[in-house]
């Protein structure tokens, strides 16, 4: 059943006067009103219709009428969206607030009241709700699109089942969630078999750039993302100097497959700042206040992002419930959604190194052993500080550094695994466009993207970002307050997972010969896994534990 405010109240037929002015009601923006109808307010009150008689002679009205209103007359939403959790609440009323008429719906129905009355509240903005989804889906324009905001795996084949019995070939399904990208292609090929196009779409910012502006990254039918490319190109983030963050990513699920490889650097961020802040609270001996004021300043330069401003932010919120800062009274355990491992899980089927963020995903499987962790720490007692004077100021520099060398770093390594996905699925992806999109609406656009775009519009065939020769260059500028800032992490037992990782890596990429000819031995040594060698061409197997016997004997 529709709620007070939508468009299966509007098929009715003829009203009266007073009903046509909510009818056409000049306050909502978007296609000109021949082409959608506001719904009348069975709830408003006029002078026609005061009193039991004229509401039952309306009703009737409605009734005789109702079998006769066609579906075009019904079909008064641009685009439809299911899955009314706050994220999915928030876009449905950025989509509507950019001008597109859109129907929602969500099985839990407090939840689509809810949507409609803030609706109301933030601009009498165009937004219709449905509690059963025929009337929802009936309410679209053709071809009818549909996104979908639901939690990854069996909901969303639930959704779709829900959705796809009322759609009609050529219609067109979203999936916006954080899902699995062969989850995706499955599900295209699927419906492609009933006639309907598929998009998976990645989705990043949070519930705030939902509201004012997402990173969007669909993937998988060009033809369904031609159909709402006016909408996603004004509901993105804005970028003054680039655009809208939205860009059609390719073909099956790369559009997933990114934003999970997005959520996967976004662990390494996250992580390498706290290990700056780590380093500073904890060797430096900074305050909350001075930590402010530190991050404060690095979101000025070249660390410029939207993590480095929120983390500034967290350092100045008191406790409402008791003493000192929010930040303290935290529990040490980060949560996750599944991403993360998932990036982690692809870097190894790929056979792609990507040590920063399998650090941050390690330090979250740490983080949720904290019972475990008190315990070892009644059994490590002792001083593990080094107990020698610290220079804040070059500290603070130093680990400034430390942090933007390792996040090269931890963008290298998620660029490279996009590389290697698109080579193998044959999506062609461009690297540089990525970025570009990233720059606004997501959780990790920064200023430092910029950086990235133009090294891969450089050389869209870049081996690596580290060997961009303006990366490459201030990595080197870096190296020595990076070396710095680990072995004083070390020294003084604060572990620096990330950030040591992010040197490793650097370390052994930037070698021309690495000891891994001692590994191959002796895989060929107890395996007979073969070797090759520097000097000639072939593969070779030496009887390495015969020859060992006879020189011991």
């Amino acid at each position: 059943m529709p709620v007070a405010c939508n468009l299966d109240e509007a098929a009715v037929g003829p009203r009266s006067d007073c009903q046509q002015l909510l009818h056409m009601s000049p306050c909502h923006v978007g296609p000109h009103p021949s082409q959608w109808r506001r719904p009348w307010d069975p709830h408003a009150r006029c002078g026609c219709e005061e009193g039991v008689g004229g509401r039952r002679q309306a009703r009737a009205h409605q009734a005789s009428t109702r079998s006769n209103a066609t579906q075009a007359e019904m079909a008064v939403a641009r685009i439809g969206l299911a899955g009314l959790a706050v994220m999915g609440q928030n876009l449905a009323l950025n989509i509507a607030e950019k001008g597109f008429p859109i129907s929602v719906y969500n099985r839990t129905t407090s939840k689509v009241d809810e949507t409609v009355e803030r609706a109301k509240a933030e601009g009498n903005l165009p937004l219709y709700g449905y509690h059963d989804p025929a009337s929802f889906v009936n309410s679209i324009q053709k071809p009818r699109v549909v996104i979908m905001l639901v939690k990854a795996g069996a909901p969303v084949d639930q959704t779709i089942a829900t959705l796809a019995a009322h759609l009609e070939q050529g219609d067109c399904i979203i999936d916006g969630g954080n899902e699995w990208y062969e989850n995706t292609e499955r599900r295209e090929k699927a419906m492609e078999e009933r006639g309907l196009l598929y998009l998976g779409m990645g989705v990043s910012g949070g519930e705030e750039g939902a509201r004012n502006g997402p990173s969007l990254m669909p993937g998988g039918s060009f033809e369904a993302y031609k159909y709402i490319e006016d909408i996603l190109l004004k509901v993105a983030a804005q970028v003054p100097d680039s655009g809208p963050c939205v860009t059609y990513i390719g073909k099956g699920g790369s559009g997933n497959f990114v934003k999970m490889v997005h959520n996967g650097i976004e662990y390494g961020d996250m992580q390498l700042i706290s290990e700056a802040y780590d380093v500073l609270k904890s060797v430096g001996k900074l305050t909350n206040s001075e930590l402010q004021q530190v991050f404060s300043e690095w979101n000025k330069g070249e660390l410029l992002s939207f993590l480095i401003e929120i983390t500034a932010d967290i350092f100045s919120i008191k406790d409402d419930q008791g003493e000192g800062y929010l930040v303290d009274k935290v529990l040490d355990k980060t949560g996750m959604k599944g991403t993360g491992k998932w990036t982690v899980q692809q870097a190894a089927e790929l056979s792609v190194a990507a040590p920063t963020i399998e650090a941050s995903l390690d330090s979250r499987f740490l983080s949720g052993l904290k019972d475990e962790r008190v315990e070892a720490s009644k059994i490590f007692q002792g001083d593990f500080s080094s107990n020698l004077p610290v220079d804040k100021a070059q500290l603070i520099e130093d680990v400034r550094q430390a942090l933007y060398a390792s996040k090269i770093c931890s963008y290298a390594q998620g660029m490279n695994i996009i590389k290697a996905k698109s080579m193998e699925k044959g999506w062609g992806l461009n690297l540089g466009e990525l970025a570009r999109i990233w720059k606004g609406g997501c959780i990790i656009r920064a200023i430092f993207l910029d950086r990235i775009k133009k090294a891969y519009d450089r050389n869209s065939d870049l081996a690596n970002l580290l060997v961009d020769p303006e990366f490459a260059q201030e990595i080197m500028d870096r190296q020595a307050a990076w070396r710095r800032v680990v072995c004083l992490a070390i020294n003084n037992g604060v572990s620096t997972p990330g950030m040591s990782a992010s040197l490793a890596y650097f370390d052994s990429y930037r070698r021309d010969r690495l000891p891994a000819n001692l590994v191959q031995a002796q895989r060929d040594y107890f395996g007979a896994h073969t070797y090759e060698r520097v000097d000639i061409p072939g593969s070779y197997h030496t009887e390495w534990f015969k020859i060992a016997r006879d020189l011991k004997n």
